[in-house]
């Protein structure tokens, strides 16, 4: 009985390796394409951030913006339109406008013109397509936009 009892104990063992094999094998061809599918995605991540930091280093910052840009001036046809915080100050300023007033004129929040003011942000194309067009009025005519 004894030879059977330990029989009977390998064969169990041997089906159960069997199909235990099966098994393992889908779960190692699964891990092994999770493991190339993780190495590729640290590959594009590593790609993206050194593309994020040559991007990085060739924007401006604010502070080095503020003083590289003067005025806001369109001189001649197809040149870009620069931004400049100091500018709009003075221009808000010769108008008598408050900066919720301004915000009101070009359609911006009061925040925004504080931030444009102040250098922290450069406002948008839009914006700036706005802003231009109020510096060419005079303020009697911004007084009328506002009151309309």
């Amino acid at each position: 009985m004894t030879t059977f009892a330990t029989s009977l104990k390998r064969e169990i063992a041997r089906i159960a390796r069997k199909e235990l094999r099966d098994e393992i094998s889908t779960l190692r061809k699964g891990s092994a394409t999770y493991r190339s599918d993780i190495a590729e995605l640290k590959r594009k991540i590593k790609s993206l951030e050194s593309q994020v930091k040559s991007l990085g280093r060739a924007t401006l910052r604010p502070e080095v913006a503020s003083k590289e840009i003067a005025s806001v001036r369109r001189s001649k046809p197809g040149r870009k339109v620069t931004f400049g915080s100091a500018d709009l100050l003075a221009l808000r300023q010769k108008l008598g406008f408050t900066q919720a007033q301004m915000g009101t004129l070009v359609g911006a929040s009061s925040l925004s013109i504080y931030k444009w003011e102040s250098g922290q942000v450069t406002p948008r194309a839009a914006q700036l397509e706005k802003l231009l067009a109020v510096r060419n009025i005079g303020k009697r005519a911004a007084m009328a936009r506002l009151q309309a």
